[in-house]
């Protein structure tokens, strides 16, 4: 039995590559003669930056520290890779789970996320890969490019506040001063494929989970149309897929001139998941919580339809799953709060819960 674990991270609780150990522990207890290749998974969020560490030998870590969502300092780190690409992680600069556990809907920031991408933009690197899954904030990325020299300013022509509550005032951009992006241009690894504005867009479907109450959410959509409407006249890429990632971050690094890309599949060819699909019997993909939105360019998602492609079943585990949550393209599923009896349960000790799930799987697949 050849099994390939291409988990990602379980979000708030668990490391992808600490998720896929602990699933390998628990199928060996059943099948301990089973080939397992562990090959994290992510898709622009948490755990992106060890995605591309583990992947790529020689990587080097460079310390930073940032301005993080709430204003308070963060000890973070971006990536430096051997050919000069810088890889910055939105998820650890200006995260939700930098938060911890509080939010802060009007007023959280992605200053700090531009931070981390001034210091590698300082250290000479010749392109850089962005990932923005995990945001605390809805300021349309505004912060990043007030971190890359953009200046924003209110009616009274004072610099608008952090976060939201300072997207709501602006009344002018100016862009003289913006720094441009380095010669090999900038990649954008996003989770998502919504729109800036609208019923779909970075307001409506994700301020909820940001802190946003349903007058805050009116707010926010009129605030990110004013934004773009100064940001780029032709409105040219506020409508696109993934503009509305990270409460709009998307939009901002695309007017900066960097190209969206699906962040499962730029990190599933980096490690190679689909070659090591094509020789495993049996694949095994997961994620904290599979839901509705799962579907739309999450790892679990690509996962499975690399598997798909190969005629490869694909088991999956998760934290929780939703009950929008289509799961036709599995073989198997396990939810570790089904096992566990509560979310609280699995939460409280997830390694324990995953090494169950593996030694299910290896038992009924």
């Amino acid at each position: 039995m050849a099994v390939v674990i291409a988990v990602d991270s379980f979000k708030g609780s668990l490391l992808a590559a600490d998720a896929a150990a602990a699933l390998r522990e628990g199928w060996h207890e059943v099948d301990p003669a089973a080939e397992v290749r562990l090959l994290p998974m992510a898709d622009g969020g948490e755990g992106t930056l060890d995605a591309f560490a583990a992947a790529v030998p020689g990587a080097r870590r460079m310390p930073v520290t940032v301005t993080g969502p709430d204003g308070t300092a963060v000890a973070a780190s971006w990536l430096l890779l051997p050919d000069g690409t810088g890889v910055v992680e939105l998820a650890s600069t200006s995260g939700i789970e930098l938060l911890g556990g509080g939010l802060r809907g009007m007023d959280a920031s992605t200053i700090g996320f531009g931070e981390a991408i001034v210091a590698a933009l300082d250290h000479g690197v010749e392109r850089l890969v962005l990932g923005i899954g995990s945001s605390a904030s809805t300021d349309g990325g505004i912060g990043v490019l007030h971190a890359l020299g953009l200046e924003a300013t209110d009616a009274a022509g004072r610099p608008i506040a952090a976060g939201l509550r300072g997207l709501a005032t602006l009344a002018a951009v100016g862009s003289g001063a913006l720094r441009p992006p380095p010669a090999g241009g900038v990649v954008v690894l996003t989770d998502v494929t919504h729109p800036l504005l609208g019923p779909t867009g970075a307001a409506a479907v994700f301020g909820p989970q940001k802190g946003l109450g349903r007058d805050d959410i009116a707010l926010a959509d009129a605030a990110l149309a004013r934004w773009a409407a100064m940001a780029s006249p032709t409105d040219a890429f506020a409508a696109e897929p993934g503009a509305g990632a990270a409460g709009g971050t998307g939009y901002a690094l695309r007017v900066w001139g960097a190209e969206l890309v699906p962040g499962a599949v730029a990190v599933a060819d980096l490690i190679g998941l689909d070659e090591a699909v094509a020789r495993a019997s049996v694949v095994v993909t997961g994620e904290g919580s599979f839901d509705g939105q799962s579907a739309a360019g999450k790892a679990p998602a690509h996962v499975a339809a690399l598997a798909a492609a190969r005629g490869v079943p694909v088991a999956l585990v998760a934290g929780r799953i939703a009950p929008d949550a289509s799961t036709d393209a599995f073989c198997a599923t396990v939810s570790l709060t089904d096992l566990a009896g509560s979310a609280e349960a699995a939460i409280s000790d997830p390694e324990r819960w995953l090494r169950a799930a593996g030694e299910r799987l290896a038992g009924t697949v």
